[in-house]
């Protein structure tokens, strides 16, 4: 790419790929990999991380989607009725996301990664159980509440809403995980593609010229380079979440948001954390 060492090109493709198959196997989005890289280890601010995030959803979750139609597990009626409040809330996050600083933005993110750890932590013992068979709670009242919400945290941290809307629906909505992850998938295309769009309109009032001379065309150049692999490994993701066991998968996204979450949090000596970034991306 024009202006962009050739080494960072090769990192943010394979960072696409990995944040597709996070993303399409467990309806994440692929923000919960690409933030962290993003600002901790190749310097990025994080409203820009976020808003070049926010477009990489939307090409995470569509061919994911389609790999979740065809396996017939999306529950459609449970999509209409989250859409409405998720896209109104998204919009708000995003609105709450741009009023705050940076860094503050970037230790909300490392609070909300715990969240994600013991989600996941607790995902491990879950995953080889049966459905207990307790009837769906799908009507309009907790499925709006759990788009809501989802669409909140997703504007607010640049995140996909996967994270917040898959554990939800299947506590409150009493979905299945592989239903649960495919519904959220498809709220996402559309949340996820008014997000990118409200985050990036607004991103050169955010950041500095001085820093970042061109805030959007740096997240739009980005997106180009990880957004190819992104594609590729969210069709890789989604097959994989209807054909293999995922726990030994879960195990490694869990000890990457471990990792991210120390960092996002300064829990590491400034020397070591600088030194590991200066050491995976030398300055040119």
């Amino acid at each position: 790419m024009a202006g962009m060492p050739l080494d960072e090109v090769i990192t943010l493709l394979i960072l696409g790929l990995a944040a597709g198959t996070a993303g399409g196997l467990v309806g994440i989005g692929g923000s919960l990999v690409i933030i962290p890289v993003l600002t901790l280890l190749m310097g990025k601010d994080q409203h820009l991380a976020q808003a070049c995030a926010m477009i990489v959803n939307v090409f995470v979750a569509v061919p994911a989607l389609l790999r979740h139609h065809q396996a017939k597990a999306v529950q459609w009626s449970v999509v209409v009725r989250m859409l409405p409040g998720g896209l109104v809330l998204i919009l708000i996050g995003v609105a709450l996301s741009d009023e705050i600083d940076g860094e503050l933005l970037m230790k909300l993110f490392g609070v909300f990664l715990l969240y994600i750890i013991a989600i996941n932590v607790l995902k491990l013992f879950e995953d080889g159980r049966k459905d207990n068979g307790r009837s769906l709670r799908i009507g309009w009242l907790p499925v709006s509440f759990v788009g809501s919400l989802m669409g909140f945290a997703a504007g607010l941290l640049g995140i996909g809403g996967g994270p917040i809307a898959v554990p939800m629906l299947q506590r409150i909505c009493r979905l299945p995980l592989r239903t649960s992850i495919a519904t959220a998938t498809a709220v996402m295309c559309v949340t996820a593609a008014i997000g990118a769009w409200r985050k990036n309109a607004g991103l050169s009032e955010l950041i500095e010229s001085s820093a970042t001379p061109d805030p959007l065309g740096e997240s739009l150049l980005l997106a180009v380079c990880l957004v190819p692999t992104a594609m590729i490994g969210a069709l890789i993701g989604a097959r994989l979440t209807h054909k293999l066991p995922i726990k030994l998968l879960r195990v490694a996204f869990i000890l990457l948001m471990i990792w991210a979450c120390v960092n996002m949090l300064d829990l590491l000596p400034s020397e070591l954390a600088a030194g590991l970034s200066s050491s995976l991306f030398p300055a040119q």
